[in-house]
């Protein structure tokens, strides 16, 4: 074999994997980028996660990325144990679609036929790639674009390995790889070194064309090349939690199982039967079927013994003695989902939900010292900001890193209204916090505010909190009439703010207030103000999601316009409202 078979070897090698890549990132892109939600929700049987691994592993045409995929899910929270064993067993089935598609390939020869075919492919993908504005073609165009890729790679190795039959030294390697457990060994090396099952199957259909290759030594290596597969999932989950780890050994133990289970009787039996088709020549299609074959059984056998894998698993990966259960926010950020844009935006939606819910309690927690300080409930509203202070940091890092991916527009949109939204929910915390802080010196003073003063103030407060949760559900649900009703609300809020600022410069003007008091409480008022701004900066960017075309400015100035009668009629509901119950305290 000379230099140039090795570099056509590993120029082979390197459009093979690239083309496998593109493929199923095309492959992805039609199917839709809520396939991985489907895959994280839809597992509630064996069966069913048998399917849809299966699915989406062809698709992505990658078990170990499905499995890390799935490693995430339960790091996450998002899936149980015992629900990811169905989908990692479908993983190693939905992984031989590729190797079915290389059978396509004329590997004994690369004839004309075969070369025109992909040709033909690949002239049809770079016109629908380059020449169409339609997604959804210029994907296809690179589904066809990819294929070509990768039938072009396959004949480049199965050209550059064919002077092998002739080499002495390769022959004596394959007469020392006859031996089935060095040759189960050598597909476990090879898989592990270039992390992928499907890789390495194609390129042992490629080394079938040297024609002295039998089945006595690709059947061994293709199931060492399955157990080889479940190196980059371990390697995945070191940095995961316990269940996170759990996860990939169940993925090394269904592998080692079937080969327990198929393996070994195989050999037993062949060792006083004598398989006559084990001495045959192996072939492109031959390899596909053992392959296939060798995954559907163990699959079929082991499903009924998923509780099994699921214990030996928990026996490998132990809880850590007096731990305790711990709150799992942080890791519904897996870094894992960030090549899944789909799953890290859903992923990240529920996480400034909770941070959300955080800095919403802190609000109301912080209103409610007006009636009784207690200095536990202060210590606890501090401790609450922490928390929403490190939800910001983590999510707003992990925004940043995604948006370094490649998104669609929807997912860029989405991304950019929960940066956004990010600020505007920690800005409210620090308001609810400086609230808390106020009454806290009022306390430590031994001062407080009129009677009266309190009761407009308690108006003004109950208007303030509708408008969070209008706030609330709208990011919750992404109503966009609910969206709609919080700039009026909060108008109302600005207007009651500059009310009660001017009835409290009158009392303090008469002594009815002390001049420090009329400070605080001014202060106070800023903040709830400065509360409900922020919650029409998350309703507008709600909107704007919904609306590329709109711009914040822009629509706050079009909505106040005389003409609009929605936002008119809302604002004298509100008005009629809170000036009722302010005009009761007169």
């Amino acid at each position: 074999m000379t230099i140039a078979n090795v570099i056509a070897l590993l120029g082979g090698l390197g459009f093979f994997l690239f083309g496998m890549t593109l493929l199923g990132d095309g492959l992805k892109r039609v199917a839709g980028s809520k396939l991985e939600m489907i895959l994280a929700k839809l597992t509630s049987t064996t069966w069913k996660g048998v399917l849809l691994g299966s699915l989406v592993t062809a698709v992505i045409q990658s078990s170990s990325a499905t499995t890390v995929m799935v490693v995430g899910f339960v790091n996450s929270g998002i899936m149980k144990l015992a629900n990811a064993i169905g989908i990692i067993m479908g993983a190693n089935i939905g992984t031989t679609a590729t190797g079915w598609i290389l059978v396509l390939a004329d590997v004994e020869g690369g004839g004309l036929s075969s070369a025109t075919i992909f040709a033909l492919i690949s002239f049809i993908g770079i016109i629908l790639y380059f020449f169409c504005r339609k997604p959804i073609r210029r994907n296809i165009g690179m589904i066809m674009l990819a294929f070509s890729i990768l039938m072009s790679g396959m004949q480049s190795m199965s050209g550059a390995m064919a002077p092998l039959k002739q080499s002495p030294a390769f022959l004596s390697f394959i007469s020392a790889v006859s031996n089935p457990i060095i040759s189960l060994l050598v597909g476990i090396i090879v898989t592990a070194i270039i992390q992928s099952c499907s890789a390495s199957i194609g390129i042992l259909q490629a080394l079938s064309i040297t024609g002295v290759i039998g089945y006595d030594v690709a059947i061994p290596m293709v199931i060492g090349m399955c157990i080889g597969a479940c190196v980059p999932v371990l390697l995945s989950a070191v940095g995961a939690n316990i269940n996170g780890k759990r996860t990939a050994f169940v993925y090394l133990y269904f592998n080692l199982m079937g080969f327990v289970v198929l393996a070994i009787p195989f050999y037993i039996v062949h060792t006083f039967m004598n398989f006559g088709f084990m001495s045959l020549t192996a072939t492109s299609m031959g390899i596909a079927i053992v392959n296939t074959a060798f995954k559907i059984a163990a699959t079929l056998i082991l499903m009924p013994f998923a509780g099994v894998l699921e214990k030996l698993a928990l026996a490998t990966i132990k809880d850590r003695s007096g731990e305790e259960e711990e709150e799992i926010e942080e890791n519904l950020l897996d870094e894992r989902f960030l090549n899944y844009p789909a799953l890290a935006l859903e992923q990240s939606g529920k996480t400034m939900e909770r941070m959300a819910e955080a800095a919403f309690k802190n609000l109301t927690k912080s209103v409610e010292l007006l009636e009784a300080f207690k200095q536990e409930k202060y210590d606890k509203i501090m401790a609450r900001e922490d928390k929403v202070d490190r939800y910001e940091d983590m999510l707003g890092a992990y925004l940043v890193r995604l948006n370094a991916k490649e998104l669609s527009e929807a997912e860029t949109q989405t991304a950019a209204r929960y940066l956004n939204c990010l600020n505007n929910i920690e800005r409210i915390s620090d308001h609810a916090v400086n609230m808390a802080d106020l009454i806290k010196e009022l306390a430590d003073k031994e001062i407080g505010f009129s009677d009266k003063a309190k009761r407009e103030l308690q108006i003004c407060i109950r208007a303030m909190i509708e408008t969070v949760q209008l706030t609330h559900e709208t990011m919750r649900d992404g109503d966009l009439n609910t969206a709609r009703m919080v700039e009026p609300l909060e108008e109302i809020v600005d207007m009651l703010t500059k009310e009660l600022k001017a009835r409290h410069i009158q009392r303090v003007q008469v002594g009815e207030c002390t001049l420090e008091l009329g400070f605080i409480y001014n202060d106070f008022l800023n903040n709830m103000e400065r509360i409900t701004d922020h919650c029409s900066n998350i309703a507008v960017a709600v909107l704007e999601s919904a609306d590329t075309s709109l711009h914040s400015h822009d629509y706050l100035r079009a909505i106040k316009k005389p003409d609009q009668e929605d936002y008119r009629g809302l604002l004298t509901e509100y008005a009629n409202k809170y000036y009722s119950e302010l005009a009761a305290v007169e």
